[in-house]
């Protein structure tokens, strides 16, 4: 069961080291709940944050597993293979939309108050 968890890390250090939007991801994230806390976000809010950012990554890591088998089954460069890609990205700029949207109504209350 250990091993388990040490291939899941690995794969998620894997991917901060190739994916730089994972990484601005990652860091955003810290930064927020740093604020977050800053703010004296209550539980709910907290909960609510923490989801959404969970939300973004996975949907980032995802993105990027689309991507590389994507890559690896697609030998030259195809349509198929571009609209697939642009799919999944498309997926998570959705998700990064729908996160703004809930930052703003979490923190634009605390920040104006």
């Amino acid at each position: 069961m250990l091993d388990s968890f040490k291939y899941a890390f690995r794969g998620i250090w894997d991917a901060l080291k190739c994916e730089s939007n994972l990484r601005v991801h990652f860091l955003a994230s810290i930064a927020v709940i740093i604020l977050a806390i800053y703010l004296n976000f209550d539980q709910k809010e907290l909960s609510i944050l923490i989801l959404t950012i969970s939300f973004i990554i996975i949907l980032e890591l995802i993105n990027t597993i689309v991507e590389k088998l994507v890559d690896i089954h697609s030998l030259k460069v195809s349509e198929e293979a571009r609209v697939i890609k642009d799919m999944s990205a498309g997926v998570v700029l959705l998700g990064a939309i729908a996160s703004i949207m809930i930052g703003l109504l979490l923190f634009l209350p605390k920040l104006f108050s």
